[in-house]
C-alpha cells in the first residue's frame, strides 16, 4: 500500500469560482492532478486530502465536487479546511459522500498497518498577526488533536505507522516547537500532512524532518498539481 496526499483543491461545481485568477499555476489544475492520480494510485492505496475541499457553503453543493474523487482509484482521507463552511454534520457527511471516502474529525481510521488522524488546526503562536481571537481558537483546535490522538492510540497496534492531518500549518515560518509538535513527537508521530499555504512567497519547505518526524506540505499549487507521496 503507498500513500499519496494533495489538499486545498479548492473546488467550485455549483458555483464556479475560477482559481486561475490566482495565477497561471491554476490552469486546468484539476484535470492535472487527475491526471497524475490515475498515473500513480491503485486501487488498494490510499489519498489523503488536507482540507479546502471546496468553496460550497451547504453539502449538497459540496457534494457535487466530492463527485469527482468516486472514480478515482484508492481510499480517500479528507479532513476540514478553514474554507470548508458545507462541513457541518459529519454524520450527515459521512451517510451521503462515494464509497471509499473517510472525512475525519478530531478521530482516525486505522487501513492495513497505518493509523491516520487529523483535525483542522489553526494559527499558531508565532504566526503574523496571531491576536487574540486566534489564541482562543488555537486552544480549541489543539483540544481536538488531542481527540484525535486518543482514539488514534486506541486503534494502534504495534508496528503500526501513525499519520496526522491537519490543514494549518503544524509550525508558524521560523518553524518553532509549540504544542502541535510536541503532540505529535509525544504520540510518536512518524509523518504530519498539512496544507492551507498558497503562491510562490510562501515560506514553507515541502518536506522538512525535525526530531523524528516528517512534515508534507501538500497545497496543490506549490506541488505542481501532483500527488505527493508519503514515504516513512
Amino acid at each position: 500500500m503507498e500513500i499519496y496526499a494533495i489538499s486545498d483543491l479548492h473546488m467550485s461545481i455549483a458555483n464556479p469560482k475560477p482559481m486561475n485568477v490566482f495565477g497561471a499555476c491554476w490552469n486546468d489544475y484539476l484535470e492535472k492532478i487527475r491526471a497524475d492520480w490515475l498515473n500513480k494510485v491503485k486501487i488498494d492505496d490510499v489519498v489523503l486530502i488536507a482540507g479546502d475541499i471546496s468553496w460550497a457553503m451547504t453539502l449538497d453543493d459540496a457534494l457535487l465536487d466530492l463527485q469527482y474523487f468516486k472514480d478515482l482509484p484508492g481510499k480517500k482521507i479528507f479532513i476540514r479546511g478553514n474554507h470548508d463552511y458545507w462541513w457541518k454534520s459529519i454524520t450527515r457527511i459521512r451517510e451521503s459522500v462515494p464509497e471509499n471516502c473517510f472525512f475525519l474529525q478530531n478521530d482516525a481510521v486505522r487501513i492495513e498497518n497505518y493509523v491516520f488522524c487529523g483535525s483542522r488546526s489553526w494559527l499558531v503562536p508565532g504566526s503574523p498577526d496571531f491576536g487574540d481571537s486566534d489564541k482562543k481558537l488555537f486552544l480549541r483546535e489543539l483540544e481536538r488533536l488531542r481527540l484525535a490522538f486518543f482514539r488514534a492510540n486506541a486503534l494502534r497496534e504495534e508496528g503500526d505507522k501513525l499519520i496526522c492531518i491537519t490543514h494549518f500549518p503544524p509550525f508558524n515560518v521560523r518553524r518553532e516547537p509549540n504544542e502541535i509538535t510536541a503532540l505529535a513527537e509525544e504520540n510518536r508521530v512518524n509523518a504530519v500532512v498539512y496544507g492551507h499555504l498558497h503562491g510562490k512567497d510562501a515560506r514553507a519547505d515541502k518536506l522538512l524532518f525535525k526530531n523524528g518526524v516528517a512534515y508534507y506540505l501538500t497545497s496543490c499549487d506549490l506541488v505542481g498539481n501532483k500527488l505527493v507521496k508519503i514515504e516513512i
